[in-house]
């Protein structure tokens, strides 16, 4: 293998919520990395991370094929963490993922690591979900030997997840939870960034496999508010919203900015969102669980701060 310092990896996407992560986790190792995003401005934020030299800044669309190809040229593994929850489903899941996984393929790239998602499949209702399955399966046949790496809902300081209901926690006396008893086992993004990274320079061992990577713990949608509630010491009341009020919620309003739920995401949330299969310990990691690491982050939504008794 080359000197760390020699080993390029191309990250599709690393200038989002995931990205950070991966390419800190990569950065670390000593490799450098080139951040490929449609407007490179969303990554520049990485580059204090690295040292001189250490990240570099490509202009790249994965549907545009002939941007994906000259991104991925010299790069000693690739990773596309590149998703969206609304839009163009298969522009970007299938497409753009096979635009990734064939143009690492003609350059002959060696790994390839490929962020699917737990529930991917052909005939999910959901097209979120088949987008995710066509798209895995447009990687294998392009790139048989891609890691594909399935994760439950990630969590962290910059995230839309936790805290949007941390939020709402803040301004709503009575919180209203959709779907209160889908499960789903929550990972932090700083360990899904360590596996990526793992997964792209050791493809020895991870070539070809997939990997579901959740957190230590399940929690049902009721269960993850009132964790939410207890840590940013709001007394909220939970109001568990029947599946037919929350199915009406999604199917009418989810045309509207800041929906709460689209209808895509309704049909998501039929199926549990929990890991199952080979996962971290794969890696030989232990990931941290929600506990353990969002409530440094959550002091803000107390109502006096830092300040606030706990």
């Amino acid at each position: 293998m080359p000197p760390k310092t020699d080993i390029l990896v191309t990250v599709f996407g690393a200038g989002g919520f995931l990205g950070r992560y991966v390419a800190q986790s990569l950065l670390k190792t000593g490799v450098r990395i080139r951040a490929a995003e449609r407007d490179p401005r969303r990554a520049w934020y990485l580059k204090p991370l690295g040292g001189l030299g250490q990240v570099q800044f490509v202009r790249a669309d994965i549907t545009d094929r002939a941007a994906v190809a000259a991104a991925v040229q010299g790069s000693d593994a690739v990773v596309n963490l590149v998703g969206i929850l609304k839009g163009p489903f298969q522009k970007i899941h299938v497409d753009g993922a096979r635009n990734v996984a064939g143009a690492a393929a003609a350059a002959g790239v060696p790994a390839l690591v490929h962020i699917s998602a737990i529930g991917a499949d052909p005939e999910a209702e959901s097209n979120y979900g088949r987008t995710k399955g066509e798209g895995e399966q447009a990687v294998r046949a392009a790139f048989p030997g891609a890691t594909i790496i399935r994760p439950s809902i990630a969590f962290g300081q910059e995230d839309d997840f936790i805290n949007r209901f941390a939020r709402m926690a803040r301004l709503l006396p009575i919180l209203p939870v959709i779907r209160p008893s889908w499960k789903l086992q929550p990972v932090h993004a700083a360990d899904l960034g360590k596996a990526i990274a793992l997964a792209a320079l050791d493809p020895k061992n991870h070539a070809g496999q997939t990997y579901e990577l959740g957190g230590p713990n399940v929690l049902t949608m009721a269960e993850l508010n009132r964790w939410i509630c207890e840590t940013t010491l709001h007394r909220r009341a939970i109001a568990e919203l029947p599946d037919p009020v929350g199915k009406a919620i999604a199917r009418l309003t989810s045309w509207a900015p800041g929906a709460p739920l689209t209808w895509d995401q309704w049909l998501m949330m039929q199926r549990d969102n929990v890991a199952s299969g080979p996962g971290f310990e794969a890696f030989g990691l232990h990931p941290a669980p929600l506990a353990a690491v969002a409530p440094a982050w959550l002091v803000p939504f107390r109502r006096h701060g830092r300040f606030a008794k706990a």
